[in-house]
């Protein structure tokens, strides 16, 4: 699909909308089913109990503004993921979609004992690009606050409030960059407008808790 984008320069925001209302799942499903399946409403918080996979949005999105809490117990891995192209072609949200990266930085442990790497940790765009502060993510078991801006392929990562991650999608740069990753051969490097966006259940064992999520379309 290529890839077409027109300005929308001067044009204002739209109002901002809940994608959670802290009571039900409404406006979300199980990525490739039509409900949604295991996951829970606990204490305002969405977060999954491991038998339904990743929780995507009933809706697509192109140019947006989104925001989000996130709080991991220690040793889990989760993920915010964005134009994500719903398909049975797509194994995973991740197969389609560049992914906000929701992770334990200091205690989660890869199955072959290596470190994580700077783009496998929190704020970065997962596997691509490294968060460019690492002392602003707060530990396990405590709140951080993500934000994801997209407009016009610009796109901008935010952790506590502090910019972390910038690129421009479908670009030059990064499509050296996927064409140098496990990404090269999946949808996510065919450059698209839009998608849905993704809460994602890294595994059965593994637990993370959402709320205040909200956006806005630019």
């Amino acid at each position: 699909m290529t890839l077409m984008s027109l300005s929308n320069a001067g044009s204002k925001p739209g109002k901002w909308v809940s994608l959670f209302d802290g009571k039900s799942t409404k406006g979300w499903h199980s990525y490739l089913k039509d409900k949604a399946i295991g996951w829970n409403i606990e204490d305002g918080t969405l977060t999954p109990d491991g038998t339904g996979g990743d929780l995507v949005t009933d809706k697509e999105y192109e140019n947006f503004e989104l925001e989000f809490e996130f709080k991991l117990p220690p040793k889990s891995n989760s993920g915010v993921v964005y134009k994500v192209i719903e398909d049975p072609a797509n194994k995973a949200t991740y197969w389609s979609g560049p992914e906000y990266q929701v992770i334990d930085d200091t205690g989660y442990q890869l199955g072959d004992g290596a470190k994580l790497k700077g783009s496998q940790l929190t704020g970065a765009n997962y596997d691509m690009i490294a968060p460019s502060d690492l002392t602003i993510n707060k530990p396990a078991g405590q709140w951080n606050k993500g934000r994801i801006v997209v407009n016009n392929n610009h796109v901008e990562h935010y952790l506590n409030g502090k910019k972390v991650v910038e690129y421009h999608y479908g670009g030059d740069e990064w499509q050296k960059m996927v064409a140098g990753s496990k990404f090269k051969d999946w949808n996510y490097a065919k450059a698209h407008t839009k998608g849905k966006i993704a809460l994602q259940n890294h595994s059965p064992k593994e637990v993370v808790w959402y709320k205040n999520i909200r956006i806005r379309e630019l």
